[in-house]
């Protein structure tokens, strides 16, 4: 029972801090650019280019790191159905 309250507290955890990575992330950057734009004077180029990067990154690591969580799941329910089913026999 409180392993389950803990894996959902983990959950939400790690969902709250790809959501601030989401959106933290590109705004740091956006602004990066757009103090950078001023200061050129060519606005909005660097803006775009550096939210339009952060966020194809910060997608594609989300992304990666989701496909390995699951994964890994997938191989340790497929060793504890193998053991299961070595232990009937």
């Amino acid at each position: 029972m409180k392993s389950e309250k803990r894996e959902i507290k983990q959950g939400s955890g790690d969902a709250m801090a790809a959501a601030f990575e989401l959106v933290a992330t590109p705004a740091i950057f956006g602004f990066l650019g757009w103090l950078l734009d001023r200061k050129l004077e060519i606005f909005p180029v660097f803006t775009l280019v550096f939210v339009g990067i952060t966020i194809t990154y910060a997608s594609w690591r989300l992304y990666k790191q989701y496909t390995l969580r699951l994964t890994q799941e997938a191989e340790q329910r497929r060793e504890t159905w193998l053991l299961g089913s070595k232990n009937v026999n």
